[in-house]
């Protein structure tokens, strides 16, 4: 069974019925007992990093996080939920993640030059490190295919956990990986098959 964690933060439908669809038994909780009894779990998130932060230590659910992770359940977070598995962001401030891969969340500005909209939305190819394997995860994805984005801000500092990358005027963090824990900056459930088989991929892990 999958855990998707609720606290009050990310678009949980659409994340529950993609898993169901292919085949998982998932579930939209913030029982402490049911987290546990999970076979894996999923951190999603969207809007403001700080106030998605402040939500997760609020719930009780960032502890939670971090016990579970760190016996080593497979997790996964989405957009903003991957943002909140690092160091740091610095988005309007300076603000503490959870930790579990080392790097900080940057604006996406400074980077990608004049020209493109900010923020990135749409549909963008994935491209993977020619000097590691393919993270698990990946699979059932082939080099070019595309997914969904929406993120004005991207993981840095964190070159050795980059399992995919995306380019959008400049070469952007598109996933990251440390041991069980991994993220996906782009959304798998809004991602057509290529989502749905990243997420087959992640159950599998």
């Amino acid at each position: 069974m999958t855990a998707i964690i609720d606290y009050g933060v990310g678009n949980l439908f659409s994340l529950c019925s993609s898993f169901s669809f292919i085949g998982e038994d998932a579930v939209i909780t913030n029982d402490v007992s049911v987290i546990r009894k999970s076979d894996r779990l999923v951190l999603p998130g969207v809007g403001a990093f700080k106030d998605a932060a402040d939500k997760l230590r609020e719930s009780g659910m960032a502890e939670v996080v971090r016990a579970e992770a760190a016996s080593g359940k497979p997790l996964l977070g989405i957009c903003l939920g991957m943002q909140l598995l690092f160091d740091k962001s610095f988005e309007y401030g300076e603000h503490e993640g959870l930790g579990l891969i080392s790097g900080n969340v940057v604006s996406i500005a400074p980077v990608i030059g004049s020209g493109l909209k900010i923020p990135q939305i749409g549909w963008n190819a994935l491209h993977f490190p020619k000097d590691r394997p393919k993270h698990p995860v990946f699979k059932y994805v082939a080099e070019n295919e595309h997914v969904y984005f929406v993120h004005s801000y991207y993981a840095a500092d964190c070159e050795s956990s980059v399992i995919a990358t995306t380019e959008y005027g400049a070469e952007l963090t598109a996933a990251a990986a440390s041991c069980n824990v991994c993220g996906t900056q782009f959304h798998p459930e809004k991602s057509g098959k290529t989502g749905l088989n990243i997420l087959r991929a992640f159950c599998e892990m």
